[in-house]
């Protein structure tokens, strides 16, 4: 499984991944970006150091395809209590996002919290995306019928263009 702990040094092209996957033009190359309703950077290397320090348990993820190798997608894994593990930014290369990698991540990401004890994997997704949400629900995921608010206030997450944006909880179980 070529999902490898990020190290520190790491973060800044972790980052530069996820904001060239989820926004602006160079994520219109692949099918999931965000760009059509947020502006501005999904993330930044101090908020990926932050949030890893303010999560004890959680860990970030990078895919290659041996050690050393270029960087092709990355995702979190954070315990949520009660046998639930979260998956988030689940990333991949907006040129390769045809080569099946993304499954590839979320089922190495699943395999990886199965064996810290996982029952059950949960997600949230924005709500309009339902192309994405498509997607999950054919690896499994269904919608738990909780929302979340969507963080308007938090500049790091980007500058939405739209005023009706929330999340929702989708879950599989293991």
């Amino acid at each position: 499984m070529p999902l490898f702990p990020a190290d520190p040094d790491e973060l800044p092209a972790i980052a530069a991944l996820v904001n060239s996957a989820y926004r602006g033009e160079a994520a219109r190359q692949g099918w999931t970006h965000e760009a059509d309703y947020l502006d501005g950077a999904r993330t930044d290397a101090e908020t990926l150091r932050r949030d890893l320090e303010a999560a004890p348990g959680a860990a970030l993820f990078t895919w290659r395809d041996a050690p050393g190798e270029e960087l092709l997608g990355c995702v979190w894994l954070e315990p949520a209590g009660e046998g639930a593990w979260y998956v988030g930014m689940l990333t991949v290369r907006p040129d390769l996002q045809d080569r099946r990698l993304g499954r590839a991540v979320l089922e190495a990401a699943e395999t990886l919290a199965a064996a810290r004890g996982a029952r059950r994997i949960r997600m949230t997704v924005v709500n309009i995306r339902d192309t994405l949400i498509a997607w999950y629900r054919r690896r499994g995921y269904d919608p738990t019928g909780e929302t979340e608010p969507f963080p308007y206030d938090e500049a790091p997450f980007g500058t939405p263009r739209r005023a009706d944006l929330h999340f929702v909880v989708l879950e599989k179980a293991l």
